[in-house]
């Protein structure tokens, strides 16, 4: 078994040869010992402008097994490779009918590439459209206002995460995270997402990737159905039993739901067929933009501008003491603010990055927690909160799709819009906007409180001329929808709540290794 060796400092231009012999020197171990030796991860560590380096892991494959144990007793820096390999139990229990899927964003794709790549032959619905029909149609609403409710940056094969920066960055700990990493490569992705800590696929090589899986999936035997909602449930005895589409029934023996953290007719039909959901906290706010170079300067001091380095990215946060949070999330170094709406007449803003992320502007979310106690304990109540925001800004920026912004400046001092802003990236374009008239005061007030202390860590955050459009509002699912220990939801037997949309994933990583888990419950359940 593979031995990593684990942090391993070396400067900016270093070479991977010079790494990997510091690393054996580091366990004395020598190259005679060594079978294969390669680097594993690299991370950046930027902390202290006047010491800013690389720290990396290298991977050993020693040519005597029985100093694996030795070495790793030996050296706190070692440690065993955690095996990613998939070990199904194959159940030989008949199943009555389909195995099917709702969804086919990261959750969705993996359930039906795992499900299919043992022998399940899947079927798979989604409402939107396949990746290339998909991006013409989001572009017609980009630069025409032309908005498809079916298919659009939520909804449409790949998921919400195709039209982002494509981070594969997660905070779970699991071994599934790498198997995924690695089905990404073999399906087109750049190689070293395998090795960066902080991969990204980029929006337009994710487009690729998600189709050369959908191609995988069909050879296999499996069906994708695209510009297909299941838009009925039939339950008995608190059994789903079948389910509907464009006019024709299943019937359905697992029905994997990964319909995304957007599916808001879906969670309603869910609901009135009595399938228990809840609410959850989320969060809502603006993107805010700055000049990338700007971002570069703040982080890395001198070295900016260094071809070594990549493009600056920052993750910040503060909470208060009755628990309200504010923080960056989704952070798209050299990317845009893109037009994300799903429902006709409501704005709703998200941030997407090409891999090379070498656009000239910088934009994260900057959002704030929200709870029961801001739109109380109903079940949709949540998804309400937001839909009425959304709705709010199109009205307020002149209900056609273009979205509220304010400049930091005007935003931190209720002053005037000013001249001297940063060039928004939002497509539909941007209508002036008094925030505080389109966020209820707790929510802007904590805002102006994250600027100001971000401000503090980061120097470019809270310049008077950086840019802030509105809303942010798809940070997560309002809902979850509770799910018992066989991943089955608590109140419908045969139904398979999953990833970001039903409340158990948050990002693409995480979405997809839940689609992976479920998938091996379903098959130490039913034969193929």
């Amino acid at each position: 078994m593979p031995v990593i060796i684990q942090q391993i400092k070396a400067s900016l231009d270093c070479d991977k040869d010079n790494v990997i012999r510091m690393a054996l020197k580091k366990t004395d171990l020598s190259f005679s010992e060594v079978s294969d030796a390669s680097i594993y991860k690299t991370s950046l560590d930027a902390r202290k402008q006047n010491d800013i380096h690389f720290v990396h892991s290298v991977i050993v494959t020693l040519r005597n097994p029985e100093l694996e144990k030795i070495i790793c007793d030996k050296n706190a820096c070692c440690s065993y490779v955690e095996s990613n390999r998939l070990s199904p139990v194959i159940s030989k229990n008949k199943r009555n009918g389909e195995i099917v899927i709702a969804g086919f964003g990261p959750a969705g794709m993996f359930a039906g590439l795992v499900l299919a790549e043992y022998g399940y032959r899947p079927v798979i619905f989604e409402k939107g459209e396949a990746i290339e029909e998909r991006v013409k149609t989001v572009h017609e609403f980009w630069t025409g206002g032309k908005l498809n409710t079916n298919s659009n940056v939520q909804f449409g094969e790949g998921g919400a995460g195709t039209f982002s920066d494509g981070k594969l960055t997660t905070r779970i700990n699991d071994p599934l995270c790498r198997y995924v990493l690695e089905k990404f490569v073999e399906m087109g992705a750049p190689k070293e997402i395998l090795s960066k800590s902080k991969p990204h696929i980029g929006t337009d090589n994710l487009r690729n990737v998600v189709k050369a899986i959908r191609e995988r999936i069909i050879s296999l035997g499996g069906k994708v159905c695209f510009n297909s909602e299941i838009n009925e449930f039939e339950i008995k005895n608190d059994t789903l039993v079948s389910v509907s589409s464009n006019g024709k029934d299943i019937n359905c023996q697992a029905l994997v739901l990964a319909i995304g953290h957007s599916a808001r007719n879906t969670f309603g039909k869910l609901l009135e067929k009595g399938i228990f959901i809840e609410n959850k906290p989320f969060s809502v706010g603006a993107r805010i933009e700055n000049l990338q170079s700007d971002v570069d300067n703040s982080l890395y001091g001198k070295y900016a501008g260094n071809s070594l380095l990549p493009a600056g990215e920052y993750q910040l946060s503060h909470r208060e003491k009755d628990g309200r949070a504010v923080y960056t999330f989704c952070m798209c170094p050299g990317g845009f603010v893109v037009p994300s709406a799903s429902e006709e007449n409501g704005v709703v803003t998200n941030g997407m990055s090409e891999f090379l992320r070498n656009q000239k502007n910088a934009n994260s979310a900057l959002v704030v927690s929200v709870s029961e106690k801001d739109f109380g304990n109903e079940p949709l109540a949540g998804l309400e909160f937001a839909q009425k925001l959304e709705q709010k800004a199109f009205k307020l920026a002149g209900s056609n799709y273009s979205a509220p912004a304010t400049d930091v400046g005007a935003f931190l001092d209720d002053s005037r819009f000013s001249k001297n802003i940063i060039k928004p990236s939002y497509q539909r374009g941007v209508e002036k906007c008094d925030f505080n008239k389109l966020f209820p005061k707790e929510i802007a007030d904590m805002m102006k409180i994250g600027i100001r202390k971000f401000s503090s860590q980061m120097r470019c955050f809270g310049d008077t001329s950086a840019i802030l459009t509105a809303p942010e509002t798809r940070t997560s699912s309002p809902v979850r929808i509770r799910r018992n220990e066989k991943f089955e939801s608590i109140s419908t037997k045969n139904l398979y709540p999953c990833g970001e949309g039903a409340g158990y994933a948050g990002g693409i990583i995480s979405a997809a290794v839940d689609g992976i888990r479920i998938a091996l419950k379903i098959m130490e359940t039913y034969a193929p």
